[in-house]
C-alpha cells in the first residue's frame, strides 16, 4: 500500500530534523526516539527510496521491525531490502553502508521481543496485524 501524502510529509519532516540535528529527533511524538534514516534501492524502480525507522541495538547490530505500525501490509521499503539487502544507514553523525538480513524462527522471536520489552505498543503491533511482523537485522560491512 503507498504512502499517502501525509505519511510522507511526516517522513520527510522526521529526516529533515534528523539530519538537522546530528542524528537525533528533537520534535514531535518522536522526539528522543532512537531513529536511523535507511536508504534502500527500490525494488521495482531501482531508485534510492529513503525512511526513517525506529530500531534498537543487538550487539553490533541494528535491529529493524516491520510493523508497518500493525497494519496488514508489509511495510514497502521490505520489497527493496528483500531485492538488494545492501542500503545506507544514517544512525547518530555517522553514514555506513550495512547488510539487510530478515530473520526467522527463535532469532526472529528473540529480537521481537526484545523490542517489545522496550517498546510495549509493538506487541500490540503484532495482535493487530494479521501477518507476522518481520524483523531485520543491519550489519555493518567495512
Amino acid at each position: 500500500m503507498a504512502k499517502t501524502p501525509e505519511e510522507t510529509a511526516w517522513n520527510d519532516a522526521l529526516v529533515a530534523d534528523f539530519r538537522a540535528h546530528g542524528g537525533q529527533i528533537t520534535q514531535g511524538r518522536l522526539a528522543g526516539a532512537l531513529m536511523l534514516i535507511m536508504t534502500s534501492t527500490g525494488a521495482k524502480t531501482g531508485l534510492p527510496r529513503t525512511v526513517p525507522l525506529g530500531y534498537h541495538r543487538d550487539g553490533e547490530s541494528y535491529v529493524l521491525v516491520g510493523s508497518n505500525s500493525g497494519r496488514d501490509e508489509q511495510p514497502e521499503w521490505l520489497a527493496n531490502l528483500r531485492k538488494n539487502p545492501i542500503v545506507t544507514v544514517e544512525v547518530g553523525t555517522e553514514t555506513f553502508q550495512a547488510r539487510a538480513t530478515v530473520t526467522g524462527g527463535s532469532e526472529r522471536r528473540r529480537l521481537l521481543d526484545a523490542r517489545i520489552a522496550a517498546i510495549p505498543m509493538f506487541g500490540d503491533y503484532e495482535r493487530k496485524a494479521k501477518r507476522e511482523l518481520p524483523v531485520i537485522v543491519l550489519e555493518r560491512i567495512d
